[in-house]
This record gives structure tokens, C-alpha cells and sequence, in this order.
């Protein structure tokens, strides 16, 4: 599994379509019972507290996007500061088991791991 993290339109989708993978290949999320394309961040939102329950399904994923999440002015609101460190916790049990992590930075891609 590669997981793909970096700035809101840092090109993270892109990147990873362009290493052959598909809507299909990357992790999603059913919403009002359709599948739809989500970043990691929107799955978390969903449910911050059970944020790792979705690890085992993720990890069955060959792509896993994020938006970087933790940069930046911390939110004031608890529901958005509990998301944040749910994605982050999720983030961090998903690269241990990744075979590879990519940031983007303005498009380019700094590999972190593999």
C-alpha cells in the first residue's frame, strides 16, 4: 500500500493516477449508499472516535490520500481538533504498515519511505 500525504491540491491525486492506479484502487467511502472518492481526512470525519476501526479496510486499499492536516492554525472548534488528531493517528498506524509514503510539495513528490 502507498499512502500519498501533502497540502489540499498539492497534486495528490494526480501523482497517484499517474503511478497507474484508479478511483478503484484508492481508498473511498460510502455515502447515502454510493460509492464516492474521499481523501483520508473526509473518511475521519465522518466518525474521528472510531478512526482506527477503519484501518483494516484501508489497508486492503493499494492507495491511501491525505491532505496534511496538522500544519497549520489549530482549529477552534473540538469536532475539528478531534478529526485532525484522529487523521493524524490513523496517518501514523497507516505509514508503519505502508510500503511506501510519498508527501507532495507543490507537486513533487518526496518519498519518506521505500
Amino acid at each position: 500500500m502507498i499512502l500519498i500525504i501533502g497540502a489540499r491540491s498539492s497534486g495528490k491525486r494526480e501523482y497517484v493516477k499517474g503511478l497507474g492506479y484508479t478511483d478503484g484502487d484508492i481508498a473511498d467511502a460510502v455515502i447515502d449508499e454510493r460509492p464516492v472518492v474521499m481523501n483520508l481526512q473526509d473518511i475521519v470525519a465522518q466518525e474521528p472516535s472510531r478512526a482506527l476501526d477503519f484501518l483494516p479496510e484501508l489497508l486492503k486499499k493499494d492507495a491511501v490520500v491525505c491532505c496534511e492536516v496538522g500544519s497549520g492554525v489549530i482549529p477552534l472548534e473540538r469536532s475539528d481538533r478531534d478529526m485532525r488528531e484522529a487523521t493524524g493517528r490513523l496517518c501514523v498506524a497507516l505509514a508503519e504498515k505502508a510500503d511506501r509514503v510519498v508527501r507532495l510539495v507543490a507537486g513533487i513528490p518526496v518519498v519518506i519511505k521505500g
